[in-house]
């Protein structure tokens, strides 16, 4: 039996296949939205990676002070079971004390216990929210979507209040990283009031994933801590600190250590530029940058706010060298400045046919609205020409 040709010549577009859903049969998947949030989740990486961080981070922590102190307890039992000094009322407040250590170890575990479910609870909300996620909700997706990246580039410009209460507000706390930031807070507001306690106590419950990254931050925090020994002219107390403290950089960063150890010398008021650098209050803000910078490749955030990266994304389509002249239409988002910025180190989108736009009205000048050439040799659209008729 034959079949007629088709105008495609494809037969098999004359039924379609047996595995074809009702959606798909009907022709209503609106396969455009499908391909934009199938492009849109490419994108979500940081979305799952940092709370699966903060809960592994979590896990290693727990496990550390659980380690320590069970072996700190079998040490004290080793001791006074091999120990012929105890009297059995020793031994027996000995055990006692034990007792009471073990009890409050109990309750640790039940307190790191739950933490760890309510991180585990949150990391299967976002794969949750990942699942919902379809061509028929999303619009609402999106919108949540929205809300999400403000509340991230709150926290990271330090409104944080602000983004809590949005969170709060818009119900979507398990799927920020409000937590993780009120961490990185307490560190920021500590270098900021020139204090290290915090930063150096951050180093060292991150310090195997930081030496894995051969991270310096933990140098540039000792570094700056001797400079302010020498600052309050506490060189004793500089040298000592230099021999426990730096002394073990010293097979990497020798240069470094030379040019630091010679403030002693050159003291906090010298005007040699190249220590005098080195006293100055924009060091802190180095460091502050460089804390944010480690922070953020520890959980594997970008160093960029998201709202940035998106705008920027949006941005390269319309970044042209007519942008940045005096003239630029107010309706271009690059005439303002703030878009500008960020549009800076983009380079200028592709243009492949040229758009005529009249001065008058800023409109495009096309087939419905086509340009008119004025006996002066002015170039108007359609729509300004017949106005100018009208008024003559």
């Amino acid at each position: 039996m034959e079949m007629d040709s088709l105008p495609n010549g494809n037969s098999a577009a004359a039924s379609p296949p047996q595995n074809t859903t009702p959606a798909a049969a009907g022709g209503t998947t609106p396969f455009p939205k499908l391909t934009q949030l199938t492009e849109a989740l490419k994108l979500e990486h940081q979305f799952l990676r940092v709370p699966f961080e903060h809960y592994k981070k979590t896990i290693r922590t727990n496990h550390r002070a659980v380690e320590k102190e069970i072996t700190s307890v079998i040490s004290n039992v080793a001791d006074v079971s091999d120990s012929e000094n105890f009297s059995k009322d020793d031994a027996v407040n000995h055990l006692t004390s034990l007792v009471s250590r073990l009890q409050g170890l109990k309750r640790k575990l039940e307190e790191g216990s739950r933490t760890e479910h309510l991180q585990a609870q949150k990391c299967r909300a976002r794969l949750n929210h990942l699942e919902s996620a379809d061509a028929e909700n999303l619009a609402e997706w999106n919108n949540t979507r929205v809300k999400r990246i403000l509340v991230d580039y709150m926290l990271r410009m330090s409104y944080y209040e602000t983004a809590e209460k949005l969170a709060e507000s818009s119900n979507i706390q398990d799927l920020v990283d409000i937590e993780v930031f009120q961490e990185a807070k307490k560190v920021i507001d500590a270098l900021q009031n020139k204090e290290v306690a915090p930063a150096l106590a951050w180093c060292s419950d991150n310090k195997s994933r930081l030496k894995k990254s051969k991270s310096k931050f933990e140098f540039q925090l000792r570094l700056q801590e001797f400079i302010e020994l020498v600052r309050g002219e506490n060189n004793l107390r500089a040298i000592t600190y230099a021999r426990k403290y730096l002394a073990p950089w010293g097979a990497t960063h020798m240069k470094e250590l030379q040019r630091v150890m010679a403030t002693l010398a050159f003291k906090s008021n010298t005007e040699c530029t190249t220590y005098k650098a080195l006293f100055e209050p924009k060091q802190w803000d180095f460091l502050v940058d460089q804390f944010k910078q480690e922070f953020c490749k520890l959980y594997g955030m970008t160093l960029e706010p998201l709202l940035n990266i998106y705008l920027q994304a949006g941005l390269s389509a319309l970044n042209t060298p007519y942008c940045y002249e005096d003239d630029c239409t107010k309706e271009d988002p690059l005439s303002q400045e703030s878009f500008r910025k960020l549009a800076s180190p983009l380079p200028y989108s592709k243009q492949h046919h040229s758009k005529l736009v009249c001065y008058i009205t800023k409109e495009l000048m096309d087939t419905e609205n086509p340009p008119q050439v004025l006996p002066n040799g002015y170039v108007y659209s359609t729509k300004v020409c017949i106005f100018l008729v009208i008024i003559m």
